[in-house]
């Protein structure tokens, strides 16, 4: 397929985005599996669309001296992908894309519209492109050069102080990397990089987390590696969630909020397939994910239901449960180099409601926990209402609960570091993986 063909679909894909609010992850994935595309042409497709969305108020913020009046929004995004591309891919030509972006104009469009986008990207070409500098207010600059909203940059700016606020904003338009967690009951991680390296996938040893690999050419997901349960994808930092409970073989485990699976997962092979977990999730159709995932690992030690998580005194006698996991619904604030369109979609008020529906998951399950057990709290989020504001409140609720001062100790070396009064805060340029939080509590008294 030509680089052409990858543009138009990179602008479909662009379109869906802003016109249906669909998920950048997801319309992706739908065209890539649509479309007979060389590894090459799903590189440049994926770099397009992730680099569109994650720069995009900073190449509206070099457009803008250029356009004049109003134009169609499918017009704008094309303006914006090919600017990307001459501004921020140094080995694509601008003359190519120019052309493309003419072609593509055309046939959208007409005459009249090829003539106004060839106009405008040759007079950025000209002119250069305008100075960060014109902007007064240091904050207001950085969300404009690292194209995140104003607000959330003045936020976490009063929340980790500047210069890691402009580091966490770098770090977020850097593409992700694939990771994966080896299933250690089936194989070991030189054994699965050797297995992917037969199917073309290179890979490499995780630095972060023991048992994780990072993916260096390919996809391990399209791998007979991946049918056969030896590996999951998952993020490094949503790894050390198992590390953190550390559940054993003889543990019952309530998992809140559990689906797709991928920490549910991770606990049952920890515990070598033995114990129990019970899996919640408030829609069915995610419930099945569960099932899906713990099939193919070959784990029979979770059984997934569909329940609301607050919900779940209903189901369960106080004290039931050795390790409760809370992995709770945030704001995704963490994972912007993975869903971009985030940033530009959530706002303060999102925060506080999910901030209110996490304290209200927590008060529900707090007395399913045997004393002496433990109770994680975990969230792909890095804002601080969400994080240890909403511990801060449950344990002034909860008198019963103890912060549990010895996560440190069940943590990779590589991120006992960041714990701090039992909690780790991961921001995205700390090791390159997603922003991530996890708490974990004990419950006073003796385990019976």
């Amino acid at each position: 397929m030509s680089k052409k063909n990858v543009r138009n679909l990179a602008l479909d894909v662009l379109i869906d985005i802003e016109k249906k609010r669909a998920y950048s992850n997801l319309s992706l994935h739908h065209v890539i599996e649509t479309n007979e595309l060389s590894a090459q042409d799903v590189a440049l497709l994926t770099e397009i669309v992730y680099g569109t969305i994650q720069r995009r108020d900073t190449l509206d913020y070099y457009l803008q001296p250029f356009v004049k009046g109003k134009i169609e929004p499918w017009v704008r995004l094309l303006l914006r992908m090919s600017l990307y591309q001459m501004v921020f891919l140094d080995r694509i030509p601008d003359r190519a894309v120019l052309f493309e972006a003419v072609e593509i104009a055309k046939r959208r469009g007409h005459r009249g519209i090829a003539s106004l986008v060839n106009g405008i990207l040759r007079s950025v070409q000209r002119q250069g492109l305008r100075s960060f500098d014109d902007i007064e207010d240091e904050s207001e600059r950085l969300a404009i050069a690292t194209s995140h909203p104003f607000w959330l940059v003045r936020r976490w700016i009063e929340q980790f102080g500047f210069d890691e606020t402009k580091q966490m904003c770098e770090a977020n338009n850097f593409p992700p990397e694939q990771t994966a967690r080896v299933n250690v009951m089936r194989a070991t991680v030189g054994e699965v990089i050797d297995r992917l390296k037969e199917e073309g996938i290179e890979a490499i040893p995780s630095s972060v987390v023991p048992i994780g690999i990072k993916m260096t050419k390919g996809n391990a997901a399209k791998t007979s590696v991946f049918q056969e349960g030896l590996v999951t994808i998952q993020d490094e930092s949503s790894m050390l969630v198992a590390y953190a409970l550390s559940p054993t073989e003889t543990d019952v485990v309530l998992d809140c909020c559990a689906a797709p699976g991928g920490k549910t997962t991770h606990m049952a092979e920890r515990m070598n397939n033995k114990g129990r977990i019970v899996a919640l999730d408030i829609h069915d159709h995610k419930v099945k994910l569960i099932e899906q995932q713990a099939k193919r690992l070959g784990l029979s030690n979770i059984e997934a239901k569909q329940l609301d998580s607050r919900q779940a005194h209903t189901q369960f006698a106080p004290e039931t449960f050795d390790r409760i996991l809370v992995d709770a619904p945030c704001s995704g604030l963490g994972v912007i180099r993975r869903k971009p369109e985030i940033k530009y979609e959530k706002n303060e008020k999102d925060i506080a409601q999910l901030a209110a529906i996490q304290r209200n998951i927590l008060r529900a399950v707090a007395p399913l926990l045997k004393r002496g057990g433990t109770l994680v709290y975990s969230t792909c989020t890095v804002d601080r209402e969400e994080n240890e504001q909403v511990i801060a409140q449950f344990l002034d609720e909860h008198p019963e609960y103890d912060r549990d001062e010895t996560l440190a100790s069940r943590l990779p070396s590589s991120v006992a570091s960041y714990v701090h009064d039992g909690m780790l805060q991961l921001l995205p340029h700390h090791v390159f993986s997603d922003g991530f939080f996890i708490a974990t509590l004990k419950k006073k008294g003796e385990m019976t």
